[in-house]
């Protein structure tokens, strides 16, 4: 079993930075790509974007193209995601997933393993 634990959300001004982690323990052995996804009040879980197993590629949202950055760091098996220029419209839930392969695009049923996720709230 994999657990992943969201950290790094908070509030912060509209065109503020905030770099989310998310770090597993357990069987990371049995994972390999991660995404990011976000749900705002209201609305249905996004895709904002997801990284290789080894890190190497990335994969995001077109609406989140520019101002998300997603990185990997097997090492530590933790998975960051910097927001960049907040917008009140990013306020969300933001949740990390992982998956057993190497899947890392918008279906989040493809995703085996989930974490509880990190409130944002950006405030204008």
């Amino acid at each position: 079993q994999v657990r992943l634990v969201e950290s790094g959300g908070g509030l912060v001004q509209a065109g503020g930075s905030l770099r989310l982690s998310c770090a597993a323990d357990g069987r990371t052995d049995s994972m390999s790509a991660m995404g990011w996804f976000r749900q705002a009040p209201g609305k249905e879980r996004e895709f904002v974007g997801g990284v290789s197993g080894t890190g190497g590629s990335t994969s995001y949202a077109r609406t989140m193209k520019g101002r998300f950055t997603i990185s990997k760091d097997n090492a530590k098996n933790t998975v960051y995601l910097q927001i960049n220029t907040l917008k009140p419209e990013d306020t969300a839930v933001y949740y990390c997933a992982a998956d057993r392969g190497n899947y890392f695009g918008p279906v989040a049923g493809a995703y085996d393993y989930w974490g509880q996720g990190t409130q944002v709230t950006v405030s204008s």
